[in-house]
């Protein structure tokens, strides 16, 4: 175990969060709030400790799996750890495993909040709450790969493969500083561009500043008290709509596209399964709706909407579907397991997953049929290697095992079934909004400080894809005779 190159990266993470702590400073500064100071402070406190961790004599630079597993880990834990403490002192919640809780939503893009009135909260901490979404969504480790140069091209590789969500990640180009820069370029390029269309329609400028930053790293924490939907603009839906979509897709085939690779294009299995899955869920959800509101352009509205949210796994609301019928709750309910492409923004069991479990299944049955024929599962034009679906059968199955044991600690707080179900699942696949009391119009405040801590681990462990934060809590890990 380097444990002084992991201690050199998390110092390189606090100085990257000293940086990204001044942008709510000066949001704070240009609304003239008191408040804005902690921030400054905090920023400092970041900047000490890089510069406590430039102290650390380092021989070998090498980073191999178990290293990155961890750094990424402990990186994502102190980055939630520090960035809580401002919104702590800015009276943003009332406690700090509330304001733990807030920021953790917030990097994991979750979107759950403990804030019932955030309408109230200042506007440097709203900025930050919202901000957070876009770090995190893209990944901060991803974002220091582009701009930092680190030892070691492959071993650089355990980090980008530690953080970025779905079961296969692999390089755009040959350089790992290169695909994390060509990354970063194209969320930069879709955040920008969604930022100038809603305020082209009209929005003003802060706002449409946290709503792209949520929108882009499919968080959702909202900046009004009934999210989207108190906007009551259809125009800004559409918008807001279609880039929800667009940041669910695997970054990877937008790189295709700018570089023309028809092939590569057509071939994208993941695509194609979550364009059809979106576009069938939207029918079923507005067919169900259309008597609910008596028309159907009204129903089509809403359920693309929100289809479009939960399956990207945003958490952005435009009506509360709490209200809706049972249905349609159910379908938002799934959309919540199955989450968006592996190499987006988005959370959940990722579409890459479902389509190699379900061809899986497939293969089985035929092998049960047909005893002698030889059944290879491909994806994408490629033969799936046995490990790999090994690999995504067991993450599944340490889904569901964690959802449960989750399920079972927060059913303490003895809420109702759909309330609690929902938090748990909304939590663990980085939704956002649940069910009940944990709604769209609802939050998280009342449930007791073990269920926040327990939901926020789920948070983390969704987010980071289970593994590497399991990995991280394992004493063996840190023994020399391990070797991941």
């Amino acid at each position: 175990m380097n444990k002084r190159m992991i201690l050199r990266v998390l110092g390189i993470v606090m100085g990257v969060e000293a940086a990204l702590l001044l942008f709510p400073f000066v949001v704070g500064l240009i609304y003239q709030e008191s408040c804005t100071v902690y921030f400054a402070y905090t920023s400092i406190f970041c900047l000490a400790l890089y510069l406590l961790s430039l102290k650390v004599p380092i021989k070998n630079k090498t980073i191999y799996a178990k290293e990155g597993l961890v750094i990424v880990s402990l990186a994502w834990v102190f980055m939630s750890l520090i960035g809580a403490i401002p919104l702590l002192l800015t009276n943003a919640t009332p406690t700090y495993i509330d304001a733990f809780f807030e920021i953790v939503s917030g990097f994991t893009t979750t979107g759950s909040s403990v804030i019932a009135d955030v309408e109230s909260t200042a506007r440097c901490a709203t900025f930050w709450r919202c901000f957070s979404h876009w770090i995190g969504g893209m990944g901060v480790l991803v974002f220091i790969l582009s701009i930092v140069k680190m030892q070691g091209n492959d071993h650089n590789m355990h980090i980008m493969r530690a953080e970025s969500p779905g079961p296969m990640v692999g390089k755009l180009v040959p350089k790992i500083r290169q695909s994390a820069s060509l990354l970063y370029i194209i969320y930069t390029f879709l955040t920008i561009l969604l930022i100038a269309l809603l305020c082209l329609a009209g929005m003003p400028l802060f706002d449409a500043m946290c709503n792209a930053f949520g929108t882009a790293g499919t968080g959702g924490f909202a900046i009004l008290n009934q999210s989207i939907g108190q906007y009551n603009n259809v125009v800004y839906e559409v918008i807001i709509t279609i880039f929800m979509f667009l940041f669910g897709v695997n970054f990877n085939f937008y790189f295709y596209i700018l570089i023309w690779d028809k092939k590569a294009l057509f071939a994208s299995e993941e695509v194609k399964a979550y364009v059809g899955i979106t576009l069938t869920f939207i029918i079923l959800i507005t067919l169900n709706l259309w008597p609910f509101y008596g028309n159907i352009l009204t129903a089509l509205r809403h359920s693309s909407f929100q289809v479009s949210s939960i399956i990207t796994t945003t958490g952005f609301s435009s009506y509360d579907f709490n209200l809706w019928p049972q249905f349609s709750k159910t379908l938002l309910l799934v959309l919540m397991f199955i989450g968006a492409c592996a190499g987006s923004t988005g959370g959940g069991v990722k579409v890459s997953r479902w389509v190699i479990m379900f061809k899986k299944f497939k293969n089985t049955i035929k092998k049960t049929l047909h005893d002698r024929s030889v059944n290879v599962v491909t994806f994408e034009g490629k033969a799936v290697s046995d490990e790999v679906i090994s690999q995504i059968f067991v993450f599944f199955m340490a889904y569901i095992s964690i959802f449960f044991l989750g399920l079972i600690i927060v059913s303490l707080d003895g809420f109702d079934f759909e309330s609690t179900f929902s938090a748990v699942a909304t939590c663990l696949g980085n939704v956002g909004p649940g069910l009940g009391i944990a709604g769209p119009l609802g939050n998280f405040a009342s449930f007791s400080n073990l269920s926040k801590i327990i939901l926020s681990l789920c948070m983390l462990l969704g987010r980071l894809e289970i593994f590497p934060l399991l990995i991280t809590m394992l004493p063996q890990t840190y023994r020399r005779n391990t070797h991941l």
